[in-house]
């Protein structure tokens, strides 16, 4: 499943570089992205998020390039079953649109989502060290 392009979407812990350095190694920060269409929800008794498909909601990104085969086969674990690794468009701070991969909640997995949305500014208050705590072995995938 891998294309050439190398970019990806992120929306929850790995829009925090030094994890996501951590998980996929060297790569590019392009910035800020907005991908439509998608909504961003907590998952229940979890720190991080799922995005699934909702019309009219957006979710708030960051944008990656450059990411190697190896790193992609590096978040394909870290992200897990739950997980499914699709192609998508998104908007940078620019207004340029590009593709780039994202992963998506499983529908079989949505009784996990809670119908709250998730918050990055919560996430570097209160969830990020828990997150590494509980997390500690993601950069050995």
């Amino acid at each position: 499943m891998f294309l050439p392009m190398g970019k990806l979407f992120t929306y929850g812990s790995l829009m925090c570089d030094d994890i996501m350095f951590r998980v996929a190694g060297d790569c590019t920060v392009i910035g800020k992205t907005v991908l439509t269409d998608y909504r961003c929800l907590a998952v229940r008794n979890e720190e991080y998020p799922a995005i699934v498909p909702q019309p009219g909601f957006s979710t708030l990104g960051v944008l990656y390039d450059h990411i190697s085969d190896e790193g992609f086969t590096h978040l394909d674990d870290f992200e897990g079953e739950m997980y499914r690794r699709i192609t998508v468009w998104v908007s940078l701070e620019s207004g340029t649109q590009t593709d780039a991969f994202a992963y998506v909640f499983r529908p079989e997995f949505k009784h996990l989502l809670t119908d709250r949305e998730w918050s990055f500014e919560h996430f570097l208050n209160s969830g990020k060290a828990a997150f590494i705590a509980r997390y500690v072995g993601f950069s050995k995938i």
